[in-house]
């Protein structure tokens, strides 16, 4: 997820912190529409404006078993091919499914919407055989939730033929997918993603994609090259299926509440841009009785978007949210309260914190600067002092957690880690980052200028202050401004197409993994054409370029490569990517640090997996301690 696997206000929140036919109603002909001021922070100031929303009808009957929780920030989209990051990933995952999942626990692929699946002996063609009693359906924002049906008044079904539609429409250039290149491995992606859509070939370039319906409920893959965790990728969005005939009808609105027409355990009930998110559950998915000994009881989740940790953290003490991020300014009280320490949950996530420096940009464009910024990075003190949540100083990107990680290795990066892990130690880093900084022109930091950007949330803007700092006392004669953006508006500005002249020297993210392989994280992140590539690494760069193709190289090859032979690919990979090239500073790998109420029994998965049909919520318990 991962997603980009990015976490929106993560360290609030984890800190770790088809061609059918079928009709559906306009939205105004079922849904009253009022108008809400909303406050949002846009390019670092806050605004005020009118938004059109959708009314809830106050409830009739028993009160629903509501669960409250904080999404962090507004989620970018719900649309399954244009998420990146793991706030609109929580709520696709809750309201569509996937061929797979994966398990909470393991992160193995296990079956969704597949029941089995199989490969060919060299694993580059899967079949995936689907259950029959999945449906469509559409939800009456404060109403209902119907089946939506066929001309001929039957249930629609998901099917394969939806999956085919959904893996083409990401891989279409026309829809403008930023994750689309994670499905390069299934054949005729690439090719299609990237041709000109006005081009004679184009129909036969997306009909050459290599999915198809071998039946209604049988789907096939042929990929590029064998990859045994391909049933892993089945269960990210962009491989979701989708409701071709809704989309094409209702264009880019086809995801907004009164129109959007999904398949999972919940679906949309409100959604008021910048003020919170609602889901009910969907009466109509086969789980609720296939899996009733696993099921939960929520049957609606109210979610805020509360960018501020302190904020949710209040809320979560008065009893408004049930669970909650742990602000860093609070870490050593929760520890310590005899109340909030039993409430607390601190857990390795697969997922890592970093740093990324846009290499075509003055003065980040010269590596000697880049690798002296990274040195000067004081990871160890950065975890036990601000931190605080057992966090582990990274060295390499790939976090420890997934296959081919040579995270810890001091053959890497060794100025990143302690001595105690076995690397230079903070001190020499420094001298070492000092002398770069002198060849490159900027003794003592002097003329060095450098801009350092995250998005909104007090624990981003705790660690950029805490790295300023480091960076000001190393360097002490150069500048290091801030500055911060609305999670929307940074996405876009960090992007590798948009102007470079908006772009930052050095950009704050996460990656957390899609599927735990090496793979996902040096290859779909970082290769110089088919990841996201967001520092720009170039192969015509004067000093690294060469660096650049053998980063390239190595990633592919590792894709073919034998178990060993892997091992040591995604290492020099690492090597290239950190320190010989420098196209970011990997920072610390997470865990989760978060507390839940003693009435809620949750699911902690991965970043933008809740599984919220597993979570139980003991209302009695609750209505007892809120007096109730």
């Amino acid at each position: 997820m991962r997603r980009v696997a990015l976490l929106v206000a993560a360290l609030a929140s984890l800190l770790v912190l088809a061609a059918c036919g079928g009709q559906t109603s306009e939205t105004s002909e079922v849904v009253k529409e009022v108008t809400k001021v909303v406050t949002q922070v846009v390019e670092g100031e806050t605004v005020e404006k009118v938004v059109v929303v959708t009314a809830t009808p106050e409830p009739s009957g028993p009160e629903p078993v509501t669960v409250n929780i904080n999404w962090g920030t507004e989620p970018p989209t719900a649309d399954p091919a244009l998420s990146t990051d793991t706030t609109s990933h929580a709520v696709i995952e809750e309201i569509f499914l996937g061929l797979t999942d994966l398990d909470p626990e393991t992160a193995e692929a296990i079956p969704e919407l597949a029941l089995e699946w199989n490969a060919n002996e060299d694993n580059t063609v899967w079949t995936f055989k689907m259950r029959d009693n999945a449906v469509w359906v559409r939800h009456v924002p404060g109403g209902e939730t119907e089946v939506v049906t066929d001309d001929e008044g039957n249930p629609r079904k998901v099917t394969a033929h939806d999956v085919v539609y959904g893996v083409k429409r990401t891989c279409d250039p026309r829809t403008g997918s930023d994750y689309s290149y994670i499905l390069y491995i299934i054949k005729g992606c690439e090719e299609l993603n990237t041709a000109d859509p006005d081009a004679e070939n184009f129909q036969e370039l997306y009909d050459a994609v290599g999915v198809r319906a071998v039946d209604d409920f049988t789907v096939e893959f042929e990929l590029n090259y064998g990859a045994g965790f391909f049933p892993q990728i089945a269960s990210m969005p962009v491989t979701f299926p989708v409701p071709q005939w809704v989309i094409e009808e209702k264009g880019d609105r086809w995801v907004e509440p009164g129109f959007i027409v999904t398949n999972g355990p919940y679906v949309i009930d409100e959604w008021v841009h910048g003020d919170h998110l609602d889901l009910v559950r969907n009466p109509h998915w086969y789980g609720w009785e296939e899996f009733a000994d696993k099921a939960g009881n929520i049957e609606r989740l109210h979610g805020v978007m509360i960018e501020e940790a302190s904020t949710e953290f209040a809320l979560y003490e008065s009893n408004e949210l049930d669970t909650a991020g742990v602000p860093l300014e609070q870490m050593d009280r929760v520890k310590t309260d005899p109340v909030l320490s039993k409430e607390l949950v601190n857990n390795p996530v697969n997922c890592t914190y970093y740093y990324g420096f846009i290499t075509k940009k003055a003065p980040t464009d010269d590596v000697r600067v880049r690798r002296a910024l990274s040195m000067a990075i004081d990871r160890k003190t950065l975890v036990e002092a601000v931190l605080k949540g057992g966090q582990i100083p990274a060295n390499a990107f790939t976090n420890p957690l997934n296959y081919g990680s040579p995270a810890g290795d001091p053959e890497v990066a060794p100025w990143a880690l302690p001595e105690d892990m076995g690397g230079w130690g903070y001190a020499k880093a420094v001298e070492e980052a000092k002398k770069l900084l002198e060849e490159a022109g900027y003794p003592d930091g002097s003329g060095l200028d450098i801009l350092l950007m995250h998005n909104v949330s007090e624990g981003h803007a705790k660690i950029a202050q805490a790295i300023q700092a480091m960076w000001q006392q190393a360097f002490p004669q150069a500048t290091v401004t801030i500055e911060t953006q609305e999670w929307r508006v940074y996405l876009k500005t960090i992007e590798k197409d948009s102007p470079l002249e908006d772009k930052p020297n050095v950009y704050r993210l996460d990656w957390c993994a899609d599927y735990p392989h090496a793979n996902n994280w040096v290859h779909e992140v970082f290769h110089p054409e088919e990841g996201s590539n967001r520092p720009m690494m170039s192969y015509d760069d004067p000093q690294v370029g060469d660096l650049v193709r053998e980063f390239a190289e190595t990633t592919k090859a590792a894709q073919t490569a034998s178990p060993e032979e892997q091992l040591a690919l995604y290492k020099r990979a690492e090597q290239l990517l950190v320190d010989e090239i420098a196209a970011m500073a990997p920072i610390y790998y997470y865990t989760r640090v978060a507390v839940a109420k003693p009435w809620l029994d949750r699911v902690w998965g991965e970043p933008g997996r809740m599984y919220l049909w597993m979570w139980k919520l003991d209302v009695d318990a609750r209505n007892a301690a809120m007096g109730k």
